[in-house]
């Protein structure tokens, strides 16, 4: 459990101390805010649904995503639909999620997942650590349930540098 323990500690101390305070305030101008031509975004079709801009397999280069975007994608696809695959019914995806339109509504998403994702964690004992991931996870199966914590991780962390570096490029636009 010591490595269960070590895992959340690290994750904890970049929410609470890097992210988090990196994303106080965050306007909807800032969450929407596209930097270049052909960002891809969060986008309310005809249906008023709204949806990531998103392509399998990713043109390359890849494109520059927006904060909504980065934001959304650690909420749903890094946390929430593997906290609902792994430790509940599975019932969120990305047809079933509401993906959020304004800033407020973005970080009660994250938060809302991130603490899923966390109970989730804090569920497993070491011999479910060391289990096989499994479909869900497609190709990484068979790697055990350790890995998916350190990759979760790794995502929150290069992601929300990215947006903690779009804020600071939207603020510094006027300066």
């Amino acid at each position: 459990m010591i490595w269960r323990t070590e895992v959340l500690d690290q994750l904890d101390l970049y929410w609470d101390h890097h992210l988090m305070p990196r994303l106080a305030g965050l306007t909807d101008d800032e969450y929407l805010w596209e930097p270049v031509a052909d960002c891809w975004s969060i986008r309310v079709g005809g249906d008023g649904r709204a949806s990531l801009d998103l392509r399998r397999p990713a043109p390359e280069p890849p494109p520059v995503t927006t904060i909504a975007w980065r934001l959304c994608h650690v909420a749903f696809h890094v946390l929430g639909i593997r906290a609902s695959a792994h430790f509940g019914d599975g019932s969120l995806t990305l047809e079933t999620a509401s993906l959020p339109v304004t800033a407020a509504d973005g970080l009660e998403a994250l938060h809302e997942h991130y603490h899923a994702w966390r109970k989730g964690v804090l569920s497993l004992d070491d011999a479910e650590l060391r289990r096989p991931i499994g479909d869900v996870e497609g190709q990484w199966g068979e790697r055990p349930m350790a890995t998916l914590l350190l990759h979760v991780n790794r995502e929150v962390m290069h992601h929300g540098a990215e947006i903690a570096l779009l804020r600071d490029l939207h603020r510094a636009r006027f300066a």
